[in-house]
């Protein structure tokens, strides 16, 4: 299976998104998967949707930490329904997901 994403990009860009929610620092942490996504974001396909989800997790916890929890249910929704593409990304990618699902799950538990 044939990927848009550069691996050495996610490598990188999945070390400075978890190190950004750790810091709290969701914005910035949606920035830094947005980097991966933009330049593929009107592709259809599964990865590219799961960055999407990943970016809109990110989102939904800044919009918390605004006191915005109710605009904060949009994104996670979004997140949440498509999460599971997890399974259908190349291979050698999923690593790379697991790690940021992971986080995400942290954080979520952190932060509500």
């Amino acid at each position: 299976m044939n990927t848009l994403i550069n691996t050495s990009d996610l490598c990188t860009q999945t070390d400075v998104f978890c190190s950004l929610l750790d810091q709290s620092l969701f914005y910035e942490a949606h920035e830094a998967l947005e980097a991966l996504w933009f330049e593929h974001r009107f592709e259809k396909c599964d990865e590219i949707r799961l960055v999407r989800a990943y970016i809109n997790a990110a989102v939904s916890f800044e919009l918390i930490k605004r006191g915005r929890p109710k605009a904060a249910l949009k994104p996670w929704g979004f997140f949440q329904k498509h999460f599971e593409l997890i399974q259908k990304v190349p291979q050698v990618h999923q690593v790379f997901y697991e790690l940021i699902y992971k986080k995400i799950f942290e954080t979520s538990k952190k932060i509500s």
